[in-house]
């Protein structure tokens, strides 16, 4: 086999002149099987790493690599980016990473769904200093958020998390900053206003723009409103994300709303965390892929998902009558309530769900609202990522925080075959990164940067459930993030090289 070394990067050195041979690289991954990322088969190589770059792919002399680990039996990918997060906080205050680190995860993209924690700025007066849902998902506090975009940027830089950061910017945290009345559109000096903190937010590296039409605070918001942000964002190269107003009844006007606003702004869209909630739409993903593949000619469209078939977000009355069950995962008034369902506090209570959850906020909430049949269809469309979708401050959180990556190998790659393993890596590394336009990620190749994941094919699954959500997986063994390892033998080491990656077209990068 061909070796692969990129004459810009450095190269491997002979002796010192004693006659004695010296390491040529920092580390070399032994004789594993290489998913490149790309979707193409595994095929056998050893991978070398000097500083923050992978240099050489393919048969290495013996002992050339300052570390040396034999990775004989599994498998090598590019290290995976979680496009669908809500990690803005936890990077800050948790920057270890752990959720993300021991399923293979080295990037992360935030401030989804309209939610970030930046920029962001809450009248500490208003409501008694409470956080408007869904920003409460991210902070408790007004203090909690950045006033200011590179405010933020700089305090994840200090912070120096183990994982990278692909930051986005909030609709909902710009409504707020300027004052936007929830009950209607926000008007021409408001939108303005929003327009100037998002410029100077994809000015500073912001990688795109989101929106969480769904929720109260931002489903007043006309389809106009959302076109002037996201033409900001489509002026920077940027991404749209959005989790749209309606992934039940209206899913497919939701889903042309959203093309129809991603060809006006001019960027590229990312339908989150799409799903068929409620059972009256099980099924309709037939329909909702074959409008995605359709608008898919026309311009850039893209998908996240993640494989479960519970949603879970704040705790909202009306969602109950779509779950067939509903699981507390955190209570302010009722801390102990978390972990329990909802129809079993009701019936303590002698009320209603709903009106047990009117009580309960604010609150979080596990929704069993999908079809298995539907998650595995969009889960193998041929332009669905993975993301998690994790809320890393619920008391008790949807598996998915923990479990995302190893159940998409172990139980819908290696158990249903519903994809195969190059398939299943790709949708978790080489297609984000270039639907997000995230440079040298997401592939193993020389020049690529060192993120990595080695992890057994065999073993690989995930041991987080709906009543233990934070077991970690099993299967990860080696994880490195700019070519400083993470995660040896399945045991975090506490490294936290991590980096915020900021939009190439941006006057930051």
């Amino acid at each position: 086999m061909e070796k692969l070394v990129s004459p810009s990067l450095p190269q491997p050195c002979g002796g010192d002149g004693s006659g004695e041979p010296r390491p040529h690289y920092d580390v070399v991954l032994r004789n594993g099987m290489v998913a490149d990322g790309s979707g193409r088969p595994v095929f056998a190589a050893d991978v070398a790493i000097a500083a923050d770059r992978i240099v050489a792919v393919g048969p290495l002399p013996p002992a050339s690599g300052t570390l040396e680990l034999d990775v004989t039996g599994l498998v090598v990918a590019p290290g995976f980016i979680d496009v669908h997060t809500h990690d803005d906080r936890l990077i800050l205050m948790q920057p270890e990473a752990q959720p993300k680190v021991t399923q293979g995860v080295t990037t992360v993209v935030t401030g989804n769904c309209g939610v970030s924690l930046a920029p962001v700025i809450l009248d500490a007066a208003a409501s008694d200093g409470a956080v408007p849902a869904p920003l409460n998902v991210l902070g408790k506090a007004t203090d909690d958020f950045f006033g200011s975009f590179p405010a933020y940027l700089a305090a994840v830089e200090v912070a120096s998390p183990a994982v990278n950061v692909v930051p986005l910017v909030g609709h909902m945290g710009l409504r707020a900053s300027v004052g936007a009345d929830p009950a209607r559109a926000a008007s021409d000096g408001e939108v303005a206003a929003m327009q100037a903190m998002l410029d100077e937010a994809m000015r500073a590296g912001a990688f795109g723009f989101s929106t969480g039409l769904a929720y109260p605070f931002s489903r007043n918001a006309p389809m106009e409103e959302v076109v002037a942000l996201a033409s900001v964002a489509g002026r920077y190269g940027a991404v749209y994300t959005t989790h749209m107003r309606d992934e039940g009844e209206g899913v497919l006007a939701s889903l042309e709303e959203s093309f129809a606003t991603a060809r006006a702004a001019g960027v590229r869209l990312v339908i989150s965390h799409h799903k068929c909630l409620g059972v009256s739409v099980w099924g309709r993903s037939v329909l909702t892929l074959a409008a995605i593949d359709a608008a898919a000619e026309l311009s850039d469209v893209a998908l996240d998902a993640y494989p479960y078939t519970a949603s879970s977000t704040v705790l909202l009355p009306e969602k109950l009558k779509r779950s067939s069950e509903t699981w507390v995962t955190w209570s302010t008034p009722f801390p102990e309530a978390a972990g329990r369902r909802v129809e079993d506090i009701a019936a303590d209570w002698g009320c209603t769900p709903e009106e047990a959850a009117e009580r309960l906020t604010p609150a979080g909430a596990i929704y069993v609202n999908m079809d298995e049949a539907d998650v595995r269809r969009i889960l193998k469309h041929r332009l669905c990522m993975i993301g998690s979708d994790g809320l890393p401050h619920d008391q008790h959180p949807h598996p998915r925080l923990w479990g995302t990556f190893p159940r998409v190998l172990g139980h819908y790659c290696r158990e249903t075959g519903l994809f195969t393993l190059e398939e299943a890596v790709h949708r978790m590394t080489g297609l984000p990164a270039r639907q997000f336009g995230i440079p040298d990620r997401g592939a193993v190749r020389a020049g690529a940067y060192a993120d990595l994941c080695v992890f057994d094919p065999a073993t690989v699954c995930d041991r987080a459930d709906f009543r233990n959500p934070t077991e970690p997986a099993d299967g990860i063994v080696h994880v490195f993030v700019n070519g400083q390892p993470v995660l040896r033998d399945g045991r975090i080491v506490g490294a936290r090289p991590g980096r915020v990656i900021r939009n190439p077209h941006s006057s930051a990068a």
